[in-house]
């Protein structure tokens, strides 16, 4: 099996372990709070839906990324993961938003003296649930992000964190009304404006790369610079310009034009072009796409 097919395997499987815990939550979180008279915990299972939602996503984008070039697609269709990590990213700013509102809604209804429902021990031992599993979750799949340099499954990591961080403010607020009565049942949505800012974060630094590569950014300065260096290590290169960069999912493309001495013969100047191909690689790995083009040097004419 070769490596973009493993990798595609190991994402998909991560994110099908999540799948299933997401809908086995979103089921118990919505019973939950029905019948234990839980907003919170209602809301949190509506936000666990969305996690399950976001799985579909990415499961079929992976899947798509990991097929390679065709006649259609001449890159490859790395892509797909790109576009799959922005969805899911979009998925938590708007979750982020949501929960702000909600929280700013409840706390004004609170201080305005409306009494907020005090929910039973049900819809705390749910969210306790919840926030292991989930917080479980989002160590295994960052684990494997990392392993397999997967931003889509980092995305994904992250929106089991929210669910898990969620479900804290559910809990604090549910566990506090439970304890000591109706007047703390405000803790709940004042954590939960907390985290939705932290979620919010999360979600927006992830949104960004993501946009930026399907707009087709360069690569950074220093990354560039580190290709030009490499390339003209090689013996036999006099100069690299017209230097192109971007990304493509996992992988990342580059274009650029190597000067060499005119005095050489194509095949001279094709297998110079050939070692600069392999120093690249093996610093950036076998993914790297290049394209270069060979220029004689004119100031040595």
């Amino acid at each position: 099996m070769d490596a973009s097919k493993e990798r595609e395997k190991e994402i998909t499987k991560v994110t099908l372990y999540g799948s299933v815990v997401n809908l086995l939550l979103t089921i118990g979180k919505i019973l939950a709070g029905v019948f234990g008279h839980s907003a919170a915990m209602l809301a949190d299972g509506i936000h666990s839906l969305s996690d399950f939602v976001s799985d579909l996503v990415v499961i079929a984008c992976v899947r798509i990324s990991s097929k390679g070039k065709d006649v259609n697609h001449d890159y490859g269709h790395g892509k797909y993961e790109t576009m799959a990590t922005l969805f899911v990213s979009l998925i938590l700013v708007a979750v982020g938003i949501e929960m702000l509102i909600t929280g700013i809604s409840h706390v004004k209804s609170f201080f305005d003296g409306e009494k907020l429902t005090t929910p039973s021990s049900i819809a705390l031992w749910a969210a306790l649930c919840s926030i292991v599993l989930k917080e479980l979750l989002y160590q295994y799949t960052a684990r494997m992000s990392k392993k397999n340099s997967s931003p889509v499954l980092l995305a994904n990591a992250w929106h089991h964190r929210s669910d898990a961080l969620s479900s804290i403010g559910s809990a604090i607020g549910i566990g506090c009304a439970i304890l000591f009565g109706k007047e703390w049942v405000v803790l709940d949505p004042i954590v939960c404006c907390c985290i939705s800012i932290a979620i919010l974060s999360a979600a927006i630094n992830m949104a960004i790369p993501s946009l930026n590569e399907l707009l087709e950014v360069s690569l950074p300065a220093e990354m560039e610079q580190e290709m030009i260096k490499i390339a003209t290590e090689v013996e036999g290169v006099e100069g690299i310009h017209e230097l192109k960069t971007r990304r493509n999912g996992p992988s990342i493309i580059l274009d650029a034009h190597l000067v060499v001495a005119p005095t050489m013969t194509i095949v001279e100047a094709h297998n110079i072009s050939t070692q600069v191909e392999k120093a690249l690689r093996a610093h950036f790995g076998n993914d790297l796409q290049i394209h270069i083009h060979q220029e004689p040097d004119e100031d040595a004419e």
